[in-house]
C-alpha cells in the first residue's frame, strides 16, 4: 500500500486506498529529451537552490511540442480552437489501446484500425495506437523513420466518433507528410528523399505524400485532439479498455500542452466519481 521515496510514505500506483491502478503512459520530459529535428533543445535553469536559497525554484524554456504532448487544433489550422478553449471531458474519458506493429516508413490505414478494433470502437472513445515505436524513442531514427497514419485513417476516426487519438510515433501525421519531408518549409531532412526513393522501389516522396498534414488537417477539422509520443507503460495496457486522463495546462491562446497521460483501472470496480453533494 505504501512505497518510500526519498524517507516520504506515499501510496503505490497499483495498490492504494482508491482501489485503482494507475499507468503512466508518458516519455519523460527534462535535461536532453528526445526533440523534434528543428526544435531548440529544453532548457532548464535552478533560479533558486538550496544551497543558495534554502528552496528549489526551476525555470524551463521549452516548445510544448516535445516529449508526450497534446495538440490543440489551432496548432495546425488557422481559426480553431486553442487548447484552453477546448471543454474538460476531451481531456478524459474511456477508451482502447490497440496494437498495430509498424516498420520504418509503414503507414497506419484505415484497415490496421478497422482489424485491430473496428469490433470494440465506442463513440467518444480515446483510441491509443500501439506500433511499438515508443521503444525507439531517441534522438535517431525514431523522428525520421517512425512509421505514421495516413489520411484513411483519420477518415476512419471521424466516421466512428472518436474524440481523441494518441500513438507512439513522432506526429499526428506520417513523418514525410511533414516538414522533416518535402512540406511546407521542408525538406528538414534533405537525405532522405534519395532514401525514401530506394525504400519505396522508385516512388518519390512527393508522390506518396502530396499533402501536407492532411492528418492533422481532418482530425482538428472535426474536432479530434492528438497526443504524440505516447510512451511509458504503454504495453502494459494494450489490448484492454480502461479510463484515461490527459489534462493540460489551462493556457490562454496555447497551441498545445506537454501532458502527463495516464491510464486508469478500476478491476473490482468500487471507486465512483463524487456525486457533488454538500458537506
Amino acid at each position: 500500500m505504501v512505497v518510500n521515496i526519498r524517507g516520504i510514505d506515499f501510496q503505490e500506483n497499483d495498490n492504494n486506498d482508491m482501489g485503482l491502478e494507475f499507468v503512466n503512459l508518458s516519455h519523460r520530459y527534462g535535461f536532453q529529451c528526445p526533440n523534434w529535428p528543428y526544435f531548440k533543445d529544453v532548457q532548464i535553469d535552478r533560479k533558486h537552490y538550496m544551497a543558495k536559497s534554502g528552496v528549489l525554484s526551476q525555470t524551463i524554456t521549452t516548445t510544448m511540442h516535445v516529449t508526450t504532448h497534446i495538440d490543440a487544433p489551432a496548432h495546425v489550422v488557422q481559426g480553431t480552437p486553442f487548447i484552453d478553449e477546448v471543454p474538460l471531458p476531451h481531456f478524459f474519458g474511456s477508451g482502447l489501446v490497440v496494437s498495430i506493429p509498424k516498420k520504418k516508413w509503414e503507414q497506419i490505414t484505415a484497415d490496421d484500425l478497422e482489424k485491430a478494433c473496428g469490433h470494440a470502437i465506442r463513440k467518444n472513445d480515446v483510441l491509443i495506437i500501439n506500433t511499438g515505436w515508443h521503444k525507439q524513442y531517441e534522438d535517431g531514427d525514431y523522428f525520421a523513420y517512425c512509421p505514421g497514419l495516413v489520411p484513411s485513417a483519420a477518415d476512419w476516426m471521424v466516421e466512428k466518433g472518436i474524440k481523441v487519438v494518441g500513438h507512439d510515433t513522432q506526429a499526428n501525421d506520417h513523418p514525410l507528410a511533414t516538414a522533416i519531408g518535402p512540406q511546407r518549409n521542408g525538406p528538414i531532412l534533405p537525405h532522405l528523399e534519395k532514401e525514401y526513393l530506394e525504400w519505396s522501389g522508385g516512388t518519390p516522396w512527393e508522390v506518396d505524400f502530396p499533402e501536407w498534414e492532411p492528418v492533422h488537417q481532418k482530425l482538428f477539422k472535426n474536432g479530434i485532439l492528438g497526443i504524440e509520443n505516447v510512451g511509458g507503460d504503454l504495453d502494459r495496457v494494450t489490448g484492454k479498455r480502461v479510463t484515461f486522463a490527459f489534462f493540460p495546462w489551462n493556457w490562454d491562446r496555447g497551441d498545445g500542452c506537454i501532458i502527463r497521460l495516464v491510464a486508469m483501472m478500476d478491476k473490482d470496480q468500487g471507486y465512483r466519481i463524487e456525486a457533488g453533494e454538500d458537506f
